[in-house]
């Protein structure tokens, strides 16, 4: 089966998040209506952020008690930290519609449990993943969202690391991260695979060469974001800057 990758290209961010989020809407009640729930993974960043902002003025016909919303990556930092993907989340969307908390399947926090011990962490995330994927290894989320560094990385899969370099498991712990902090867990590769759809939220011309790599195929080893592909579409969104190393 061929995978669909597109490219929609906007003014600016603020078109650009817009946009996302009202195709999220559709995405999700589309789902609803089909299976009776939906799942979604968030990222982080100024973008992946601005689509839940947007997303909490738009939202109206979602029915939030039937999502379930996971994280594609997070700082392995304490419970309550600002730096978390989770704490931002709350912040722009989730404190503000009605979630069900047990629909709600943040990381394991750098405190706790599995303090000092990202790899542990990530061992009881996949066991998380694996209790909501009907038999599956993890679920078939109907939209994974991501940002993308400069250098093309995703989550926190960065080039020519050990966790972009994992095929078999679906979440790693990261001790090495080049962005701090080191510590952080992540899905992986084949996690993001299982996704429907990979929708990317890029902008900015520091990206636009990474940007034009990962569309034209280059190895995920070298630029990590071309080996984000939904089962059944990838979606680039961009601004002009981030796009203009693609062809008119």
């Amino acid at each position: 089966m061929t995978v669909s990758v597109t490219v929609q290209t906007f003014d600016d961010t603020a078109a650009l998040t817009a946009a996302a989020a009202r195709q999220l809407v559709d995405v999700i009640v589309a789902a609803q209506a089909e299976r009776g729930a939906a799942s979604i993974v968030l990222t982080g960043g100024g973008n992946g952020i601005g689509v839940l902002r947007q997303l909490r003025a738009d939202s109206g016909a979602i029915d939030w008690s039937k999502v379930d919303i996971f994280w594609g990556d997070e700082r392995f930092v304490p419970a309550g930290h600002p730096d978390r993907n989770e704490v931002q989340a709350h912040e722009a969307l989730l404190d503000h519609v009605p979630v069900q908390p047990a629909r709600l399947h943040p990381m394991p926090y750098g405190d706790g449990l599995y303090a000092g011990d990202p790899d542990a962490a990530a061992h009881a995330y996949e066991h998380l993943l694996a209790a909501h994927a009907d038999g599956g290894p993890v679920p078939e989320f109907d939209v994974h969202l991501l940002g993308m560094g400069g250098e093309g990385h995703i989550n926190s899969l960065f080039p020519d690391t050990a966790a972009v370099r994992e095929n078999t498991r679906f979440v790693v712990g990261v001790t090495d991260s080049p962005k701090p902090p080191a510590q952080r867990v992540t899905l992986t590769l084949p996690a993001v695979r299982h996704a429907r759809r990979v929708w990317l939220l890029v902008a900015g011309a520091d990206k636009a060469e990474a940007v034009a790599s990962a569309v034209r195929g280059a190895s995920p080893i070298d630029v990590p974001a071309a080996g984000a592909l939904g089962s059944e579409e990838t979606v680039w969104f961009l601004d002009r800057a981030a796009a203009a190393g693609l062809p008119d």
